[in-house]
């Protein structure tokens, strides 16, 4: 069987949820209309396929950190995650670190206990990041302010055609560990537009910061699967390092940049301007590809599938 063949479903799920989130990106990118999007969604799937790093393996997070990343782990690069962003009309940053996914080691997995989780990594250069706002800030009122923030970024999926959202609670408080200078929260979203009831994506939100930046971790499932898929961005949370000379702790106040924001703001307004698409998006691919991903890789949430599947046929060959 060959590799085209083996991804259709997951090429299929792509492809169902670009055509259903395609005209809320139409203000963005006028020009993809002329292009075939199924022809460039099912490259860039096996773009990805072809690339994936599988674990265990040390991947470095440019020249800034390093992520041991464990067994059962695979790892989609910078330039290939990019493709499949752009491909579902989203312009990813420079920010984009890759992805990672399921990996099942060659082996079948029932359709009940696959995975169904990507994590999307950044580093963002924001200059150092005073944590003293940690010390006393208030979990009711950062959530009021992601409200706040999201409200304000309703106005722009308004304008873009998309669906605007709502922040309902906290699914995890903000919380800060000092010693190891880690970041982890998450909410819960819904469009607005929809019933309480139905099915949507979840966001849990981990950050490691470092002497000039930090590095981001999005975790996104599905809302049933997130008590237990928030081990896997923890368990990647710890297996990454920042290298000697960009630790936090080597922040030389006399040389370095301060960034312009402090601690509240990875969880109030600069994370609400990026909560939004990606959690709409992500309420696409569970109600509509059974799958789970953030903006453009809704097929690669196909976790145990999608590597197992790329290994037998490979052996097949």
């Amino acid at each position: 069987m060959s590799a085209a063949r083996a991804l259709a479903p997951f090429v299929a799920g792509l492809l169902g949820l670009f055509l259903f989130a395609a005209p809320a990106c139409a203000a963005d990118e006028p020009a993809a209309a002329e292009a075939d999007p199924r022809t460039e969604a099912e490259a860039a799937v096996m773009a990805a396929q072809m690339a994936a790093i599988t674990g265990p393996h040390e991947i470095a997070l440019r020249d800034q950190a390093v992520l041991q990343m464990p067994a059962k782990f695979a790892y989609i690069p910078a330039a290939e995650s990019r493709r499949l962003l752009k491909a579902m009309g989203n312009q990813p940053g420079d920010n984009l670190l890759g992805m990672i996914v399921p990996d099942s080691g060659g082996q079948e997995i029932a359709e009940e206990d696959e995975a169904n989780w990507i994590v999307v990594m950044e580093y963002v250069d924001s200059g150092h990041i005073k944590e003293d706002d940690a010390k006393e800030w208030n979990a009711e009122d950062l959530l009021k302010s992601l409200r706040e923030g999201t409200e304000q970024g309703n106005e722009e999926r308004r304008k873009l055609g998309m669906s605007e959202l709502q922040v309902l609670r906290w699914i995890e408080p903000p919380t800060y560990a000092a010693d190891t200078h880690r970041l982890v929260w998450s909410a819960a979203t819904k469009v607005k537009s929809e019933p309480g009831d139905a099915p949507r994506g979840v966001n849990y939100n981990t950050y490691a910061l470092g002497r000039e930046g930090y590095v981001s971790l999005n975790l996104v499932t599905d809302y049933e699967s997130i008590e237990t898929d928030k081990a896997v961005a923890r368990q990647l949370l710890a297996a990454l390092q920042f290298k000697d000379g960009r630790r936090y702790t080597d922040f030389t106040e006399s040389t370095d940049r301060i960034a312009e924001y402090g601690l509240a703001a990875l969880v109030g307004g600069i994370a609400a301007k990026k909560l939004g698409l990606l959690a709409v998006i992500a309420a696409f691919a569970v109600k509509l590809a059974k799958v789970i991903g953030v903006a453009a890789i809704a097929a690669l949430g196909i976790g145990a599938k999608f590597f197992g599947r790329k290994k037998k046929d490979d052996s097949a060959s």
